[in-house]
């Protein structure tokens, strides 16, 4: 995460991303900078427009907040579904991390 954030950082203060700069933000922040992780983030940026994603990003939350009601009236004829769902898991032994993916 802190990898991405150096990477905003230098964004706003209006500095090319690139890895020198990257890996200058991370270590005045006393990070060590993993060069292989460095590479991969400029690697994905490549092309991105960083201020599009951004605004994509801020308009999320408002989506997901206006969903949140109607599956939250949903939610109790689902609820049987849930603990039948949740009982054969304990019982198949599926409990743990299985269950995160069932």
């Amino acid at each position: 995460m802190e990898y991405i954030y150096a990477a905003l950082l230098l964004h706003k203060a209006g500095k090319k991303v690139d890895e020198n700069g990257v890996k200058a933000v991370l270590t005045a922040a006393g990070v060590a900078a993993d060069e292989a992780r460095i590479k991969a983030l400029i690697a994905a940026l490549d092309g991105v427009n960083i201020e599009e994603a951004i605004k994509a990003a801020a308009a999320a939350p408002v989506a997901v907040a206006a969903a949140a009601p109607a599956a939250a009236a949903a939610a109790p004829a689902k609820e049987e579904k849930k603990e039948e769902h949740k009982k054969e898991d304990e019982e198949s032994g599926m409990a743990g991390l299985g269950a995160l993916f069932g």
